[in-house]
């Protein structure tokens, strides 16, 4: 005992600053903090960091996590000013609220430059060895789309479970669904759960177990590796062999997100260090801020837990948010992300809107009901009474009397877009227009409404309303076309993709690039109908969905193939491969356009471009990062050591000189000049590319600069010869202010290339911008 006398005192002195006055506590209402805990501070009394941690509460169960592996320290229950008590302690680098987040929501394989029996779609078994771990809503895991047939043993390293559950079992994983966790906990405390008085999860619509009940994951999941799936449809639509971008990749399910409920960092974070700890390759969260704001690194769990999983070698492919077309509206802002902006494909679900006058205006729709017949129908506008709920076509919003027997026209937002078609229906009416607002721009995507409706641009939609103002009694008719292959011009960038400038670091350009993202078909859950209402009982194998979310999962199934083909590639090497690689034409050999006003779009629109697997698998140069160079970048924005720590999980020391941030070794540039600057500006960039192609190769530089720019780059002549495998370069951008021409984004856009003279170009953007310093 007297061997322990010294422990023990130290022990008391060293919280007292933990303590708070019970009184005090009582007075506050609870809820969940997240801490970040100095994990060498552990006094060696205690066994566990969970003993540690425990110790300090009277009531232990308050911990609803641990987190050790990418993150050290843990979540927990508390009223706020015991937490701020907590914060206080020295061994606790930072305290932070555990914040809601939301869910960002065939044929687009082979849009990325897929082929059958080609590349990294050959027989060989690419993708067999790699694992991908999915943070969505769960798995359906009857589905065609996880079948194990013919697939060969799990890798041998994988150290995960499959978690049993509400209607999940050990059954449910296979040889290709290999583990699935489920992590409630942070769910449960911010809904009251068993500490609090309104219960946890609504077990009468979703399952306690990774079993999805909203679809959303399952969508996902297959989008990124499902198997090859015959006949597949959506009640119709997109029939064809559906499958995954890596078909043969193993999947891991991680659901931390609950149906209506969203999902809780503190969930998110466990997760992070269980996938992390059970060895998957690949990490797919389609998942973003919630609240509209961006935090910094340091205080953004989804930041620090990729951070975690991308240092020790993990691929993490996250979505850029659906507030597009808005400038500076992308998320997962992190420079050790994938950060993925959504384009559409060349299929579409056209249907028309046929006015009583004969004008013919093009929508679309995945409506798989009865049809109108060319019957005529009279056409109303609700929004023409002045109240703003009615033209949004709310619930109880419009006038049975007014709409019944007619088509209503209903103005899209507020509410979701096949929620107004039950409004709609619910009055009486027998169809619906669907008509954007100038902020949606001419972007479609189809939706399998309950009701005959079409979703028509903001220009079709104003001409709708004026049809109706117009005329004394207006008519119309939806015609519904099926399915359209071959459209043209495609990909264009998606009118809801999250768009730069980067709000957090603009030295960093996010986006980074797009995939499909527009009525993608995936499988889907049997737990609710292909709208996800209430009212819809339709059960389907397969469902359509819009969405970086589906964006997302493309580019984890790429970065899973190029994984398996170069296994000894880093994260940052993987996305710079299908950076440098990427399109910025259409399939008509045209600039790619937005699809919000349908001009030409920018780098702020899609990154370095339109990934392209077929050269991405070949790349010739890479640019790589490695944890130091993100450290001397956090360095170079100004984080304290302590700050960065909350990141890296181990001490960190800034160089005496500030590194410019940048410096850091990004595949693309961005130069940000005062806009008080008059006379001649310049700015260096250095670049460091490894060669990862034919040794004795030689690259020469090409030059994009953007109007009114120059761009000196030097050496012009990059030569691998022997053992050399890297070369470092110098970026000089020298701007004039009365040269300079920025467009209507604030910005002038060009690249540098440099080329082989043979089947490699390895582009990287450049972006000049004006922006004084806070």
């Amino acid at each position: 005992m007297a061997s322990l006398l010294p422990h023990l005192l130290l022990l008391v002195f060293s919280f007292q600053s933990f303590s708070s006055s019970p009184a005090a506590a009582a007075a506050t209402d609870k809820k969940t903090f997240i801490f970040r805990v100095d994990s060498q501070s552990k006094p060696s009394i205690f066994p566990t960091h969970y003993h540690w941690y425990s110790a300090e509460f009277a009531d232990a169960p308050q911990i609803l996590h641990v987190y050790d592996t990418v993150f050290h320290g843990f979540s927990a229950v508390l009223a706020p000013d015991y937490a701020a008590s907590l914060g206080r302690h020295p061994a606790v680098l930072a305290v932070f609220d555990d914040r809601r987040r939301e869910l960002h929501t065939t044929r687009s394989p082979q849009f990325l430059g897929l082929r059958n029996q080609r590349g990294l779609w050959s027989e060989s078994d690419y993708g067999s060895d790699v694992i991908i771990g999915v943070f969505d809503t769960g798995v359906w895991p009857e589905r065609r789309s996880f079948s194990d047939a013919n697939l060969g043993p799990v890798p041998s390293r994988w150290k995960g479970i499959c978690q049993i559950g509400a209607r999940f079992t050990a059954k449910n994983c296979n040889k290709k669904l290999i583990g699935a966790r489920f992590f409630v906990k942070g769910h449960e405390a911010a809904g009251g759960g068993p500490m609090g008085p309104i219960g946890g999860i609504n077990e009468t619509v979703e399952f306690r177990s990774p079993r999805d009940a909203d679809g959303h994951g399952t969508h996902t999941a297959s989008t990124a590796a499902g198997r090859h799936s015959f006949k597949a449809s959506m009640e119709g639509y997109a029939l064809g062999v559906a499958k995954g971008v890596a078909p043969k990749a193993r999947l891991a399910v991680y659901k931390v997100c609950w149906k209506d409920a969203g999902c809780l960092d503190s969930d998110i974070l466990a997760a992070f260090d269980a996938a992390v700890t059970d060895g998957v390759d690949v990490i797919s969260i389609s998942i973003g801020g919630g609240d509209g704001i961006s935090s910094p690194y340091y205080l953004d769990p989804i930041a620090i837990g990729s951070y975690g999983a991308v240092s020790r070698g993990v691929v993490v492919s996250s979505s850029a948010g659906n507030d597009g077309p808005n400038s500076m509206s992308v998320t997962n802002l992190a420079p050790w992300l994938v950060t993925v902006g959504a384009s559409t494909i060349d299929r579409n679900f056209p249907a028309d809107v046929v006015l009583g006058d004969g004008r013919k205006l093009s929508g679309v729709s995945l409506y798989s009901g009865a049809s109108l017949n060319g019957k005529m129908f009279p056409v109303v506008y609700p929004g023409n009474t002045g109240v703003l709920a009615a033209s949004l076509c709310m619930e109880n919003s419009i006038d049975p009397a007014a709409v019944r027997g007619k088509i209503v026209v209903c103005d899209r937002g507020s509410s979701p877009r096949v929620a107004k078609g039950m409004v709609v229906k619910k009055a009486g009416g027998v169809g619906m227009i669907l008509a954007n607002g100038a902020s949606n721009g001419e972007g479609l995507v189809g939706d399998a409404h309950l009701v005959p409706a079409a979703a028509v641009g903001s220009d079709e939609g104003d001409a709708v309303k004026k049809y109706i103002s117009s005329t004394r009694n207006p008519t119309a008719t939806l015609n519904f076309r099926g399915t359209i292959i071959g459209i043209k011009p495609a990909p264009v960038v998606a009118s809801f993709s999250g768009r730069g400038p980067n709000g957090m670091s603009p030295e960093i350009l996010k986006p980074d690039l797009i995939a499909p993202g527009v009525n993608i078909l995936a499988a889907w859950t049997d737990a609710i109908g292909p709208t996800g209402l209430e009212l819809d009982t339709r059960k389907t194998e397969f469902n359509i969905l819009s969405g970086t979310s589906m964006a997302c999962p493309h580019v984890s199934g790429a970065a899973a193939l190029l994984k398996s083909a170069h296994p000894d590639w880093s994260p940052a090497a993987i996305r710079s491969a299908m950076m440098t690689t990427a399109n910025r034409v259409n399939n008509m050999n045209q600039p790619m356009t937005d699809e919000a006003t349908g001009k030409p779009s920018t780098a702020y629109d899609f990154g370095a471009g339109h990934v392209n697997l077929d050269r991405a698998m070949d790349p010739g140069l890479v640019y790589d990062i490695t944890n130091e160079d993100y450290v001397n970048y956090l360095c170079g924005v100004g984080y304290s050591p302590k700050a960065i720590q909350v990141i890296t999980r181990v001490p960190v020391k800034c160089p005496a000189k500030k590194p410019m941030p940048e410096n850091l070794n990004y595949p693309s540039l961005v130069a940000i000049f005062p806009s008080s600057s008059r006379g001649p500006t310049s700015k260096a960039f250095i670049r460091t590319v490894t060669n990862v192609g034919e040794s004795n190769a030689v690259y020469r530089v090409t030059v994009q600069p953007p109007k009114g720019v120059i761009v000196n780059v030097k050496p012009r002549t990059l030569s691998f010869a022997g053992a050399v495998k890297k070369r470092s370069f110098i970026v000089t951008v020298t701007v004039d202010a009365h040269h300079l021409v920025l467009d209507d984004t604030g910005a002038a856009f060009g690249s540098i290339s440099w080329s082989d003279g043979k089947q490699h170009v390895v582009r990287s953007p450049i972006v000049v911008t004006q922006l004084d310093p806070l």
